[in-house]
């Protein structure tokens, strides 16, 4: 049996997730949460084989739920569940461990034959997912070049390359010898040029339009 357990803000997503799954005789979903930090407390109680993370909630998001998880557990299968379509966030999530990413409008046999693929140590990829990666690393560069945002000040780009390399705001304001607060500032102006909500959409818009550059 493949315990999984559903990370997502959504009580009717939740619902749905578990309707689809509960009468699947290999999979038994043993618990939800409604945010990141349940999330984390549930893992550490349930022990589940698959997480099913939503990416964009409120509180810890799921990129960093995600990292989080796999530093308690190494071994557990995160499966990233959204709407979210943009290959950059795509790649942040699997190369912060997630092992697959399937979109919410997915049917009840491709969320199901995630979970068991993944748990038996491979990737899943839904078929939209994977033609959304196949079609970024083919685009071009003249494609990248045409952003839509305000250009980035020299300091805004050496304190995003920070931010992307995981960096805290102490640690970036060591770094760069400037405060904490100017690091702050510079910040919240990227978050406005942007137009991003917090620094979870600043790094993926930062990643898809290579504003870092």
């Amino acid at each position: 049996m493949i315990k999984v357990l559903i990370v997502d803000d959504h009580k009717m997503v939740i619902d749905g997730m578990t309707l689809l799954l509960e009468n699947h005789p290999e999979i038994e979903v043993i618990g939800t949460a409604l945010d990141g930090e349940e999330g984390i407390e549930k893992l550490n109680i349930l022990n589940p084989d698959v997480v099913l993370l939503d990416i964009n909630m409120p509180g810890i998001n799921g990129i960093d739920t995600c990292k989080e998880m796999i530093k308690i557990s190494p071994e557990i299968k995160i499966v990233a569940i959204s709407m979210h379509k943009e290959s950059s966030l795509i790649k942040l999530m699997l190369k912060n461990g997630a092992k697959g990413y399937v979109l919410k409008n997915a049917g009840q046999d491709e969320i199901i034959e995630a979970i068991q693929d993944v748990y038996i140590g491979k990737t899943y990829l839904d078929e939209t997912v994977n033609e959304i990666i196949v079609n970024s690393v083919t685009k071009s560069s003249q494609q990248i070049a045409q952003s839509p945002f305000p250009s980035l000040s020299r300091r805004e780009k050496e304190i995003l390359e920070l931010i992307l390399e995981e960096c805290t705001t102490q640690e970036i304001a060591e770094k760069l010898f400037i405060s904490f607060g100017t690091v702050e500032t510079h910040r919240r102006n990227m978050l406005i040029k942007t137009g991003a909500r917090n620094t979870a959409g600043l790094v993926r818009i930062a990643l898809e339009y290579e504003l870092h550059k």
